[in-house]
């Protein structure tokens, strides 16, 4: 599979990379500094650096992984997403951290389906932090992680199911697009965890079930 990274800091790169070892064609865009990305691209097999516009033309699946600040400037960059599957892992999070910018009435996700009109938007990734994307491994001990993932489109939700499941985690689907509104403040809640409350950020969440 063809996969475009628009944004290639810590959650793009630490995604693209796995992606890349499984054996997919990554595409890493949309950095102020090109030498690091095209540093980027030679650190791992089956990737190259590009332009947000040919990331996303040469992909089947495009991973959106910048800050929210920079949202609707990396989609302008991106052009055409018609038929696209994109894969939305930001949190409208506000610059110091210490608020979601939108919620309860809309998402992240929803605005972004709105700016890529012709996407098939898939909320997934946003919940965990980017040093356990960059570890050895998802589990925790014996326990798997759950990714928790929302959308309207259900070829788009399976193909999106099947990239979380390689990555190496448990896929949990919690319904359509409008979910976000719920998965975007859990994602704030990690960062409570991890950043106000001292808990560090190797850590994730495990549903469980009986």
């Amino acid at each position: 599979m063809n996969i475009g990274i628009i944004g290639s800091g810590n959650m793009g790169s630490g995604l693209g990379k796995i992606w890349a070892r499984r054996g997919h064609q990554v595409i890493f865009s949309f950095s102020r500094d090109m030498n690091k990305l095209n540093e980027l691209a030679r650190s791992v097999p089956n990737s190259r650096a590009a332009s947000p516009a040919e990331a996303v033309e040469q992909s089947e699946v495009v991973l959106l992984a910048v800050r929210w600040a920079n949202v609707e400037e990396a989609i302008k960059a991106g052009g055409s997403f018609k038929e696209k599957v994109l894969i939305d892992c930001t949190n409208p999070l506000n610059p110091d951290l210490s608020d979601l910018a939108i919620g309860h009435t809309t998402s992240a996700a929803e605005e972004i389906a709105r700016l890529a009109k012709e996407a098939k938007v898939v909320k997934a990734f946003n919940t965990v932090f980017a040093e356990v994307y960059h570890s050895s491994s998802r589990r925790f001990g014996t326990r798997m992680t759950s990714m928790f993932y929302c959308g309207d489109d259900v070829e788009a939700k399976a193909t999106v199911e099947k990239l979380i499941k390689e990555v190496g985690f448990e896929p949990i689907d919690a319904g359509p697009l409008k979910v976000a509104r719920y998965l975007e403040p859990l994602g704030m809640f990690m960062v409570q965890l991890g950043y106000v409350r001292g808990m560090g950020t190797n850590i994730a969440l495990s549903l469980i079930r009986r």
